[in-house]
């Protein structure tokens, strides 16, 4: 493998959804709620990854969830 050859290996689930959730986790705050189309918007991932991450994070006691139409998010 020459100096510019990258080696790529694939994450495992655990590992995608808590990278993914990092980022979705710094991108919310703790003052300003925010909707799904936001988070989106913030990271430049997926819807389908967002979710992901939302649910990782809400698991883990880290966000509150809005009783807003639509659903709103924030970092505890």
């Amino acid at each position: 493998m020459d100096e510019m050859e990258v080696e790529r290996r694939v994450l495992t689930p655990e590992e995608h959804f808590g990278v993914s959730a990092g980022e979705v986790y710094w991108d919310l705050n703790e003052e300003e709620p925010r909707s799904v189309t936001q988070i989106i918007r913030g990271t430049k991932l997926k819807r389908d990854v967002v979710i992901g991450a939302l649910g990782w994070l809400a698991r883990e006691g880290k966000i509150v969830i809005t009783d807003e139409k639509p659903m709103k998010f924030k970092r505890l």
